[in-house]
């Protein structure tokens, strides 16, 4: 491909790429994303790929191997058009019979469509799943029509149409004007706006300033910046050049964690073809511009989420945080003016400037609009993520898109905003889910983890799984954030372990409070989240293990035992066979028993005993 230098050359390059796809008369797109991966998707990739060019179709039919689809669960998914057909869960053996079914004589493979408990009757269509039906889904929507790895169809659904227009067509103060109409807001978490930083960053002094895309997304079960680095990675590439040429930055960075291997190397694959093409690097689109973009891997720790500790590890220092005196957009990288937004902010951008700040702004509440993508993980029947407009209740995504609980125990609570978020009860699920709704509840956004949990989750254990996961990643540089978090740990411990007493809950909400008001960044300060919220809604659970030794969810393994119930035992030797600590005795097709003193409390027995027979205790 020939450079771009002009509009013009960008309209012809992409007429040329429309012109091209009209050859195929079939497009099967398999998703690439890192869930699809877990599955197999790459073999079923390759088994297409091999029986195309056997048969000698592949002038007419295109193979694409795509971004995350969202409905990870269902991986891997194979999408075919015209045809509007959407499988799931396909395997290699199911390839054969696609091309010589559906594709050579139209037939829908029933048992590779979509039949969950929701629907009666199978259905082709990935708009009439209900898993997509209520999202709206802006920024991730093009996730499935592109290659991640080529810039071609990235051109061909009218990228970088928005950098074109911002930079040979407004000025920054328009565009940044642009952005603040239109009402983003960062998505990485404190939901600051996007155009007021912006602003702030090209009014500060400085012969150098820097972007920085912050994908160290370490929140458990979120992974909603990774799927969209992989998926379309050249979204984010134009967000960043744009707000560069805003901001007047000449360099920019990504810094994306190392366990996101695919994300580093689709990401990285992008910068080169921009550059290539001549859409980042020296003079972009004869503008006279200049800027590039280089990725910065992180090695990992939480605590890089942090602006100041982000770019200490950009700078090759250790990860620490910084008093926020003194902000990274008059000195922060190198002591230069610095922005920093996140994955999905970024890719806002370009949707924004290609469609105006009304449309965007249409969309969502009065005080956050747009759409927000969250992991939808947990104790729901689909899992995966959803894109849904800013002001939809908590009850429409975990019922209406999740599908409900998935073992038929009821719903107790969402955890969102990741370990520095808090636990919403089910009672308060016709919440809207907006920044200061969910901050007013106790929680907050986050950069968009939301975890369901059932009634067979414990909350105080809850509350002790993510004070121990902000311990380790804690970088101990204050002493509320490493001391408190390690008392609070203790407390904890001594609680599911059945020690606790009439003073434990007192002295660990007053810890809590302590460590929020006192820790020097914003881990430290929303580290006690979780636990304010689990004593907020969640008092009673924790004043049974206290006052009557006893887990109400049954997983303490400090204050359960197991039994087997004779009456409902048929001797099938499933829970014999499977327990670790051999604490099981019976003879075939004869009722089993539990001998206490060499349970382990696993709970292994209960998960396979398809009688129901095992009681905890």
């Amino acid at each position: 491909m020939r450079k771009i230098k002009t509009i013009a050359d960008l309209e012809r390059v992409r007429e040329q790429i429309i012109s091209g796809q009209k050859k195929y008369a079939t497009v099967i797109s398999v998703c690439g994303g890192t869930g699809c991966h877990a599955y197999g998707c790459k073999k079923v990739r390759e088994q297409f790929s091999r029986i195309i060019r056997k048969n000698g179709k592949g002038q007419k039919i295109k193979l694409q191997f795509t971004g995350c689809r969202g409905f990870c669960e269902r991986g891997p998914i194979v999408t075919i058009q015209p045809q509007g057909i959407f499988y799931q869960k396909v395997q290699e053996k199911d390839v054969p019979l696609i091309l010589a079914e559906t594709i050579e004589k139209g037939k829908v493979l029933d048992h590779l469509l979509y039949e969950g408990k929701d629907l009666k009757t199978k259905v082709t269509a990935e708009k009439d799943i209900p898993f997509y039906q209520r999202q709206h889904r802006l920024v991730l929507g093009s996730n499935g029509l592109v290659d991640p790895t080529k810039i071609e169809d990235y051109l061909g659904i009218g990228g970088y149409r928005a950098l074109a227009r911002a930079l040979l067509e407004m000025t920054p103060g328009q565009i940044i004007d642009e952005v603040k109409d239109s009402g983003l807001r960062g998505r990485g978490g404190a939901g600051f706006p996007t155009g007021k930083k912006w602003e702030s960053c090209r009014n500060s002094t400085g012969d150098l300033k820097y972007v920085i895309c912050n994908c160290d997304e370490g929140d458990p079960g979120a992974y909603m910046d990774r799927s969209l680095l992989e998926g379309n990675p050249h979204s984010v590439l134009e967000g960043m050049i744009i707000g560069a040429w805003a901001i007047g930055a000449q360099e920019g960075f990504i810094y994306v964690r190392h366990e996101y291997p695919l994300a580093c190397k689709n990401a990285g694959t992008a910068i080169i073809q921009a550059r290539k093409v001549g859409l980042l690097g020296h003079d972009i689109l004869g503008s006279g511009f200049d800027f590039d973009v280089e990725i910065a891997k992180g090695g990992g720790a939480f605590v890089c989420g942090e602006s100041t500790a982000l770019i200490a590890s950009i700078e090759g220092k250790i990860g620490e945080p910084k008093s926020k005196q003194i902000h990274t957009i008059s000195q922060g990288l190198w002591g230069k003016p610095t922005n920093i937004n996140n994955v999905e902010t970024w890719a806002n951008v370009p949707l924004i400037i290609r469609q105006g700040s009304q449309w965007f702004s249409s969309i969502g509440t009065e005080k956050s609009k747009g759409t927000k993508i969250f992991s939808l993980v947990g104790r729901v029947k689909n899992t995966g993520l959803v894109e849904v407009p800013m002001g939809i209740t908590l009850k429409e995504i975990i019922f209406g898109i999740g599908g409900g609980p998935k073992d038929g125990k009821a719903i107790k609570a969402v955890q969102t905003g990741g370990p520095s978020g808090g636990c919403i009860p089910a009672s308060l699920f016709d919440l809207p889910v907006d920044y200061d709704s969910l901050t007013h509840a106790g929680s907050m956004m986050g950069s968009g983890g939301m975890i369901v949990l059932d009634e067979g989750t414990c909350m105080v254990d809850v509350a002790k799984y993510f004070v121990h996961f902000l311990r380790e990643e804690s970088c101990g540089k204050c002493l509320p954030c490493r001391e408190g978090l390690k008392r609070m740990g203790e407390i904890l411990n001594e609680i599911t372990g059945g020690r606790g007493n009439a003073e434990s809950l007192f002295l660990l909400e007053e810890l809590a409070t302590v460590v929020a008001d006192t820790s020097l960044c914003g881990l430290g300060k929303t580290a006690p989240n979780p636990v304010l919220s689990a004593l907020k809604y969640f008092r009673p659970e924790f004043e049974d293990h206290i006052d009557r030794k006893r887990c109400p969810a049954g997983v303490c393994t400090s204050l359960i035992h197991y039994s087997i119930a004779e009456e409902s035992c048929v001797g099938c030797g499933a829970c014999k066979k499977i327990c670790p600590a051999q604490a099981i005795a019976g003879k075939k097709k004869q009722s089993h028993r539990i001998i206490p003193e060499l349970c382990s409390q696993c709970g292994s027995c209960r998960d396979v005993c398809k009688m129901n027979a095992v009681w905890v205790q």
